[in-house]
């Protein structure tokens, strides 16, 4: 299987213009009136969805009753569909896919891990829960990690940073 999947590849990714045109064209395929619901907005709650490992699936779950969130939730599940069909991954895909692709198959993690005995991470605090979790996948190995950053000047919460991964920081990674 992993032989199939390395034959695939990815052809093209798609910058946030390219991204609010497919987002528009299943606006329209779903009857989503941009003004009630615009682009932008949707591709942010997709974007912060993707930097917390949620999926399409997942974030349907969570809407409950919540008419808009469900609709968010479909126009992510097509966005999805349409970037695969395309070959394509949009800047969170490069990190999701990543972090996804390590897990799955641990011996392309171990090539990584191999190559980055040391990882030095900047600006810590505005880290989200995807480029967590790839930080910590590649530095499990040999533990060499050492962060930068001020829980006083974390600015990137409208962007899915959390930050407990600074705060938890010497909890998490005893030895770093």
């Amino acid at each position: 299987p992993y032989r199939r999947q390395r034959q695939m590849c990815i052809r093209d990714s798609y910058d946030s213009d390219d991204a609010q045109r497919v987002i528009k064209d299943i606006q329209k395929e779903l009857n989503i009136d941009d003004k009630k619901l615009s682009s932008k907005s949707i591709l942010s709650v997709i974007s912060n969805a993707k930097n917390k490992l949620t999926f399409p699936d997942d974030l349907f779950s969570e809407a409950s009753k919540d008419f808009r969130l469900k609709n968010i939730a479909e126009v992510y599940k097509r966005y999805q569909k349409r970037l695969k069909e395309a070959n394509a991954m949009d800047f969170d895909d490069l990190l999701v896919n990543t972090v996804l692709l390590f897990e799955k198959f641990p011996e392309v993690l171990k090539k990584y891990q191999d190559k980055y005995e040391y990882i030095l991470v900047d600006e810590y605090q505005d880290t989200n829960l995807v480029q967590y979790r790839l930080i910590e996948l590649l530095s499990k190995k040999y533990k060499n990690l050492c962060v930068v950053g001020d829980d006083d000047q974390s600015i990137y919460k409208f962007r899915g940073a959390t930050i407990e991964n600074i705060l938890n920081f010497e909890s998490i990674f005893p030895n770093a």
